[in-house]
């Protein structure tokens, strides 16, 4: 048994708030060096992007790479379609999701999974603004429910 090494490199905080998560996928990102680089360095924003399938293949737009600094002509464009790397029956699956009404395909972070990099996407249909307020008030009353169940309160 081996152990995987993990590290997330960046996390769509929003996308929680946002919208309800119904399934999550794995998948690979096809990348150049420069890219890959960069993404170790920590320099890449998934927060405005999004998944597509387009013709049979699963692509990630605009999700920002900076430019490496020594990477000269090497550098492609920081906002380019990417593809992604799924099996086949999973992209069939994405197809039947997006194809229902509200669901969309969301990225949910982006780390190095044993030295190769990988993005969470997943399945996920938007929230209403009341389901956003009782999300708030829910996590508001945990807060205070566990400030009281604090030790230094006895």
């Amino acid at each position: 048994m081996s152990k995987e090494n993990f590290k997330i490199i960046a996390k769509n905080r929003k996308a929680t708030h946002e919208y309800f998560i119904e399934e999550v996928f794995e998948a690979g990102v096809v990348l150049s060096g420069t890219e890959v680089k960069s993404i170790r360095q920590g320099k890449v924003n998934i927060k405005e992007s999004f998944a597509s399938i387009d013709k049979g293949e699963a692509y990630i737009n605009g999700m920002h790479i900076s430019p490496y600094e020594q990477g000269n002509i090497y550098n492609k464009d920081p906002l380019r379609k990417r593809k992604l790397l799924l099996h086949k029956r999973e992209i069939r699956k994405l197809i039947g999701y997006t194809s229902q009404q509200g669901y969309s395909l969301v990225p949910l972070k982006v780390y190095l999974k044993n030295g190769l990099v990988k993005i969470e996407i997943s399945i996920a249909k938007g929230k209403k603004l009341y389901d956003k307020r009782h999300d708030i008030a829910k996590r508001d009353a945990q807060r205070r429910i566990q400030k009281h169940m604090s030790p230094k309160n006895y």
